[in-house]
């Protein structure tokens, strides 16, 4: 989509954005603004609470994260400002702050149903610069109800608009990590079902090996019992060679016979809260 005029009267006729959260949608006719060089790509990792961590029940938790190339600490008043100015920089670095939203996934920590984007059990702006190095982070006072869970971050210029980066080909600005809450024993329980299997498998699998190991064991010494089928045809030899010695050859042959016989022997074995944007 392109227009020769940059779009100027793209949002003639239509209700305009004018620093209000207009649920029911609106057109902004604020340009885009500053965006950053590659080298200045906002990148984001949520360090606490960590993968599948479990949390105890209502109790005050904090989420940490660390984040790169982002000025924070700017946050304009989301009640009439909202998407009211354009993404600026600093030092090559986007001006703007992070949010933390934590949504309840029920029960399933691989629920293949998306979480209603309206519905979360906490949301908080962080509109302070953090430790000055990237480090930010936001108090969950009360912590959450017993669940499954999944904190994200969501990353916005001074005034709240998704933060703008240079090329579509990237790692993501933002992070989500699933965690649970007062699951503690339920956890435990599963660790030891899966200790128990894995007992039972190991039981099984060396009673297998040793079974084959016995049966290895007995072919070997059918195999050496066979032996008697060699001697059997040097007798023979040696009665072919004496003559008069055949009867005793033949005899040697039967022995071979009951060698061979021998070894076929031994082959035999939530919550919704008050928030700030």
């Amino acid at each position: 989509l392109r227009d020769n005029a940059n779009f100027i009267n793209f949002c003639s006729g239509k209700t305009l954005t004018n620093g209000q959260q207009l649920k029911q949608g609106s057109c902004s006719g604020i340009v885009m603004g500053d965006i950053p060089a590659q080298s200045n790509m906002i990148s984001t990792i949520i360090t606490n609470p960590q993968a599948m961590q479990d949390i105890p029940a209502n109790q005050d938790f904090q989420v940490n994260l660390q984040v790169d190339n982002l000025q924070a600490g700017t946050f304009t008043n989301p009640d009439n400002t909202y998407y009211a100015a354009p993404q600026a920089l600093q030092g090559g670095k986007v001006v703007g702050h992070t949010h933390v939203t934590i949504q309840s996934l029920g029960n399933d920590v691989n629920t293949q149903q998306p979480p209603d984007a309206t519905q979360f059990a906490f949301f908080k702006g962080i509109n302070d610069a953090g430790d000055g190095n990237g480090g930010l982070s936001a108090d969950v006072a009360g912590g959450l109800p017993a669940g499954v869970y999944r904190v994200c971050t969501m990353t916005s210029s001074a005034n709240h608009q998704p933060v703008l980066m240079p090329v579509a080909q990237r790692g993501a600005q933002d992070d989500c990590q699933k965690f649970t809450v007062g699951q503690s024993s339920n956890n435990q329980q599963n660790a030891q079902n899966n200790a128990g299997s894995s007992t039972g498998s190991s039981a099984a699998s060396s009673s297998s090996s040793s079974a084959a190991k016995s049966g290895q064991s007995s072919q070997a010494q059918g195999g050496n019992s066979g032996q008697g089928g060699n001697n059997g045809q040097n007798n023979q030899a040696q009665g072919g060679q004496g003559g008069q010695g055949g009867q005793h050859g033949g005899f040697g042959g039967f022995g071979g016979f009951g060698g061979f016989g021998g070894g076929r022997r031994g082959r035999g074995r939530f919550a919704v809260r008050e928030f700030i944007a």
